[in-house]
């Protein structure tokens, strides 16, 4: 028997979590975890799929990825909102950005977490009172982690071009082909 840390809401049901993630054995252990601490989990791996289970059935709860194969996560977030719901989103990210962050949050987002977030992380930052803030990360990204993210993702907009993304960062291309032959700093 699993220890569910989620009570049953007023109809005695499970509150409900909508998972969206391209990433598919990531959604699978998350919904997992999520199931075992008491939450009732939809999963979805497009941003059509979310914004299908949002039109069906308002989540108490959501977790979205801000990339999917299919668009950005954004637009399930902005989903909820046109819907007037009062779910509680966490926004994930393998690509730490700034404005990205922001936008979630004014689109209606409790927290905005980069992955690799754990099950724990997730649900600590769902559960948490929006009044008091979000608590500071016990292992923040390095700056050189950071700088590797930012350009990681200017090549990824920039559709991996090389020549396009080093013009774009105003950095020397011999320069940036190092950068990206290296492994991600921790």
């Amino acid at each position: 028997m699993n220890d569910q840390s989620q009570s049953l809401d007023k109809n005695g049901k499970l509150p409900s979590l909508l998972l969206v993630d391209d990433d598919r054995p990531f959604l699978q252990r998350l919904g997992r975890a999520m199931e075992s601490r008491g939450y009732a989990v939809t999963t979805a791996e497009t941003v059509r799929d979310g914004i299908f289970h949002v039109s069906r059935e308002t989540p108490d709860y959501c977790v979205v990825d801000m990339r999917l194969e299919d668009g950005n996560g954004l637009e399930v977030v902005s989903a909820l909102q046109n819907k007037g719901a009062e779910t509680r989103v966490v926004a994930l990210t393998g690509y730490g950005n700034i404005a990205t962050a922001v936008t979630a949050v004014k689109l209606g987002a409790v927290d905005y977490l980069a992955k690799p977030a754990d099950a724990d992380e997730i649900h600590a930052a769902l559960m948490q009172n929006t009044e008091e803030g979000a608590n500071p990360p016990e292992n923040p990204m390095s700056a050189d982690r950071v700088r590797w993210e930012h350009i990681q993702r200017v090549y990824e907009l920039c559709d991996r071009n090389v020549s396009e993304t080093a013009r774009r960062l105003n950095m020397h291309r011999r320069t940036l082909q190092r950068i990206l032959a290296k492994r991600a700093p921790r």
